[in-house]
């Protein structure tokens, strides 16, 4: 199975972490995943995306990431509250969105899956491990997952 025939899916990175989108970026090339990456820097920006408002307006609403890859400690509006409006939505309910974050709090696992996540994963600290888990995220969001056929905008 070849990555490249599937460079027409999209993933939505929301890091604030700058070091973290850098280390995400260089371990999705070096898995030689080389999906058009969107970068939300936070969960304002990831609506807005997601919506087509603020500085994404006007943007195709049914050009819509095959994943989301969502930090939860985020500014302006968390992780979870992201999730939650995106499970709220009849057209982006179904997009799977993979919690990739550094928080240990049993909380935040809980209300993840509560409110819909697919899957949650913690960022391991050392790069190596978090290639692999990078590789494993693309392999099977991009190439595996069937996903649901989304609603039209």
């Amino acid at each position: 199975m070849s990555k490249e025939l599937d460079l027409n899916k999209k993933i939505l990175l929301v890091e604030d972490n700058l070091d973290d989108v850098a280390l995400t970026m260089r371990a999705l090339k070096k898995n030689k995943i080389l999906n058009e990456v969107i970068v939300a820097n936070d969960g304002v920006e990831a609506l807005d995306y997601m919506f087509g408002t603020g500085k994404y307006i006007g943007r195709d609403l049914n050009d819509v990431p095959s994943v989301i890859l969502l930090d939860l400690k985020l500014p302006r509006i968390d992780g979870l509250e992201v999730l939650r409006r995106i499970r709220a939505d009849e057209s982006t309910k179904m997009i799977p969105v993979v919690i990739l974050t550094s928080s240990k709090e049993e909380h935040d696992l809980v209300e993840g899956y509560t409110l819909g996540c697919n899957s949650y994963i913690r960022k391991p600290i050392d790069f190596d491990r978090f290639l692999e888990a990078v590789n494993q995220l693309g392999m099977y969001w991009l190439l595996i997952n069937e996903p649901p056929p989304l609603k039209k905008r």
